[in-house]
């Protein structure tokens, strides 16, 4: 048997440990590791324990969040222009299902930002700039001039977020009145005149604003622009001073943000300790993790479970330097679309980037983060919804599922299942029990899963230390309690069963329990039903398919 794998969160005794290896043991002996062939597919048993004792970490409440981006309609990637009429300048606010694609989550965060962002003028104020729209400009950052946010534009954006009841992050210009020193590279204080008039009347309007973001991948090396970390910190002291003082008799204050840009260790460091003790809420990191956009190869790297890990390294760096130097601060992925440069076309809106996308909520969620904003709402290869006719693609429908379903409180899984099979659990959301998501990396194995409750596990580990196997094994069959709903006696699970239609990675088109995921003759969002499966029924995921699993009867004294 292939040996449990098992991350113990801090506090937990080595007593607890020894059970559970003792425990895989048992089950060894008991269901074996039979690998079987059902018409073909290769069959494996797998046992997975879930630690319902206590969490391990949590989320916020809106975890779940998606960007709009600033690009205009001629920025190209690859001999194609992907963003047509996405901008935050351009974006038709006025169509209907955009508005029902945001408030199906009630609360969707939304976060307001993206490269040209440094570049962004607000009209309003003492503006010491002409503001005029965006323009190719081959001397200017990624090409294009500054461009500008007219404050009736910002009226309707406002108009729009308020109605879909979304909670908003807005990234600010961080490189207004620096000046470059080299290629690349930016020096001088920032000029805050311009920031803080906008802020002035976003306020003055009642404008509701969850958090400011300062900067965009101007962090370490940069994108396309850097600001060194010591003067970086500095100016967040003096935006932070900003908030208080134009919100000193608001509540709840904003949230500030930084840097919003790719991880990097010392930089990093530096802006908590410059910055100094609660004046960055939340560090912002992007992911990328797939590579450009253009790589043949994506889909391979999407389905190869080790490529898909080697980015937790990222998130437990980040992590340990929040712990070190900034406790009082929290991460987040303020931008990841897996793919740079718009996104993969006919891979990121396709069936197929849900593994991908799944996974990453999964990691992030397990190492801290708080929330993880999808790059983009709309825009690009990589949109949750199409840029031009709004509809859902199929990375939509799994953030809507992830968002219904998994709480913020974070559970152990240990399994000794391979690789190619995902497995996270939460506590799930707005209800007791826990939700299991099982991702299916394997184009040719099913897995057959044994799920068994730790807290089961460990109070007949001690009740039957002295019996033997056969009596131990019958009494934790008498008390395992994970069950779901109950309807004439009967108790079930609930299962959302994702698959590609006609089993084509590629397609845009999702199934859920066998049935395509398609807006209603009303132009809705379709209803999300699980499948009820008898308890007592095998848990078994398909090759090349996600599901989740919720288990609302599932004894989980840390979810209390």
């Amino acid at each position: 048997m292939v040996p449990v794998v098992i991350d113990l969160p801090m506090g937990f005794h080595l007593s607890f440990f020894l059970s559970l290896a003792f425990l895989s043991v048992i089950l060894a002996q008991s269901t074996g590791d039979a690998t079987t062939i059902v018409n073909g597919t290769e069959v494996v048993n797998v046992t997975t324990v879930v630690n319902g004792t206590e969490v391990i970490t949590s989320t916020d409440d809106n975890f779940i969040c998606a960007t709009i981006d600033w690009w205009p309609h001629d920025k190209c990637n690859y001999n194609q222009c992907p963003w047509g009429s996405s901008s935050v300048k351009n974006l038709d606010l006025t169509h209907p299902f955009l508005t029902k694609a945001i408030q199906a989550f009630k609360r969707l965060r939304i976060r307001i930002g993206g490269s040209l962002q440094d570049q962004v003028l607000y009209d309003v104020g003492d503006l010491k700039f002409p503001c005029h729209p965006f323009r190719k400009l081959q001397s200017g950052l990624f090409g294009f001039s500054k461009g500008c946010l007219h404050m009736e534009r910002w009226d309707e954006v406002n108009r729009f977020l308020n109605k879909t009841g979304a909670l908003v992050t807005f990234g600010l210009n961080a490189l207004y009145g620096r000046h470059q020193i080299k290629w690349g590279v930016w020096g001088g204080n920032w000029d805050s005149s311009n920031t803080r008039d906008f802020i002035n009347y976003t306020i003055s309007h009642g404008y509701q604003i969850d958090s400011w973001e300062f900067g965009n991948e101007l962090s370490g090396k940069g994108i396309g622009a850097s600001v060194g970390a010591e003067q970086y910190g500095k100016d967040l002291i003096n935006l932070k001073a900003i908030i208080n003082k134009l919100y000193k008799n608001i509540r709840p204050k904003p949230l500030l943000l930084a840097p919003g840009g790719f991880y990097d260790k010392e930089w990093y460091s530096k802006i908590l300790q410059v910055s100094g003790s609660l004046v960055v809420n939340a560090l912002t990191h992007h992911i990328y993790n797939l590579g450009p956009g253009v790589d043949t190869h994506l889909v391979s790297k999407i389905l190869d479970p080790n490529y898909l890990s080697k980015v937790s390294r990222t998130f437990s760096n980040l992590k340990e330097t929040i712990q070190m130097h900034g406790p009082w601060a929290s991460a987040w992925v303020g931008e990841s679309g897996g793919a740079y440069n718009s996104g993969g076309r006919h891979v990121s809106d396709t069936f197929v980037n849900s593994f991908w996308y799944l996974d990453q909520l999964g990691m992030a969620a397990k190492y801290s983060t708080q929330v993880y904003c999808r790059q983009t709402l709309t825009g690009g290869n990589y949109g949750l919804l199409n840029t031009t006719t709004f509809m859902p693609n199929p990375d939509y429908y799994s953030a809507l599922l992830w968002h219904r379903l998994m709480g913020k409180g974070v559970l152990d899984v240990s399994t000794d299942a391979s690789p190619y099979l995902r497995s996270y659990a939460h506590c799930s959301k707005g209800r007791a029990g826990v939700t299991l998501l099982l991702i299916n990396l394997s184009n040719q194995t099913s897995f057959r899963i044994n799920v068994q409750n730790s807290v089961n596990i460990n109070l007949h580990m001690k009740e039957e230390t002295n019996n033997s196997k056969g009596s131990f094994m019958n009494g934790l069959k008498k008390t395992v309690s994970w069950v779901g709903s109950k309807s004439d006696g009967t108790l079930f699970r609930e299962e959302y069963h994702l698959t590609p239609k006609d089993g084509d990675l590629r397609s845009k088109t999702m199934l859920l329990n066998g049935m395509p995921l398609e807006l209603t003759d009303d132009e809705d969002i379709p209803s999300l039903n699980p499948a009820l499966v008898d308890v007592n029924a095998t848990i078994v995921i398909a090759p090349l398919s996600i599901k989740f699993i919720a288990l609302p009867h599932f004894d989980a004294p840390g979810c209390a």
